[in-house]
C-alpha cells in the first residue's frame, strides 16, 4: 500500500517528518527566507508536494500576505494539510495531483521539499521542467530531498536509520525504512541534483542545505 494513501500513516506524517529529517523546520524557514529575497509581498507561490501542510503553515506564518497553490497526488495529504493549515487555510488553494495539474502560473516562487526522491529521472526532468515553465522570468525555485554520493550509499543510508533512532525511533522500524527508501526511492548525487536544475533552464544555482542524507538547492527561472 502506498503510505501516503493510509490514512493512520498520514496522520503520523506530522510528527514523523520533522524527527528523521535534521533540520527540518529550520530548513523551511531557511525556504521562506530564499524566497522572500526576490519575491513581492503579495508573492504566488507554486508549493510542489504540498500534502501534510508542514511547509505551507510555515511559510504562510513568515509571509502574511503571499498567498498559495499547493499541489500533491494523495487526497489524505491533502485533508491533512487543509488540518494543519488552521487559519491560514483560506489563503492556500490545494489541487490533488500532479505538476501537470498545476495553475500555469506564472508564479513568483516555487518549492518542492522532501518529493522529488519519489520520482524516477525522467519524471524529475520532466516535473523540474514544467515548474520553470510555470515562473517568472528571476523566479526563484527551492528543492530539498535525498541526495548522497552513490559510491557511499549504504554509510549513508545506515546514518539515516541511526539518526532515525536517536531521535526515538523504533530500531526495526528504522532498518525497514532504511530498507525501503534504499529499494523504492530514486536517489540521486549531488551532482546529477545540481544538473537536473541547470538542465531545465534555472540559472545561480547554489547548495543552502545539508542535512545528512538531505541536501537543498535554490536556482532561478
Amino acid at each position: 500500500m502506498n503510505p501516503f494513501s493510509d490514512p493512520q500513516a498520514v496522520a503520523r506524517y506530522a510528527e514523523g517528518a520533522p524527527r528523521n529529517v535534521p533540520g527540518y523546520y529550520a530548513m523551511q524557514r531557511m525556504t521562506a527566507l530564499l524566497l522572500a529575497e526576490r519575491v513581492p509581498e503579495d508573492a504566488r507561490v507554486l508549493v510542489l508536494g504540498a500534502g501534510g501542510g508542514l511547509e505551507l503553515k510555515t511559510f504562510a506564518e513568515a509571509r502574511p500576505g503571499w498567498s498559495f497553490d499547493g499541489v500533491d497526488p494523495s487526497d489524505e495529504m491533502l485533508k491533512l494539510a487543509q488540518r494543519i493549515l488552521g487559519p491560514f487555510a483560506s489563503r492556500a488553494t490545494l489541487h490533488q495531483g500532479y505538476i501537470s495539474d498545476a495553475p500555469i502560473g506564472p508564479f513568483d516562487a516555487a518549492t518542492c521539499l522532501m518529493t522529488l526522491h519519489f520520482l524516477t529521472l525522467e519524471e524529475r526532468q520532466r516535473t523540474t521542467a514544467e515548474v520553470h515553465r510555470r515562473l517568472k522570468p528571476g523566479a526563484p525555485f527551492v528543492v530539498a530531498h535525498f541526495s548522497i554520493p552513490q559510491d557511499e550509499r549504504s554509510v549513508w543510508l545506515s546514518r539515516f536509520a541511526a539518526f532515525v533512532v536517536d531521535s526515538g525511533g523504533d530500531p526495526d522500524k528504522a532498518a525497514n525504512a532504511r530498507a525501503a527508501i534504499d529499494t523504492q526511492l530514486t536517489i540521486l548525487t549531488p551532482e546529477q541534483d545540481e544538473v537536473i536544475l541547470r538542465e531545465a533552464g534555472f540559472s545561480n544555482v547554489s547548495l543552502f542545505y545539508a542535512g545528512f542524507t538531505f541536501r537543498g538547492w535554490v536556482g532561478y527561472a
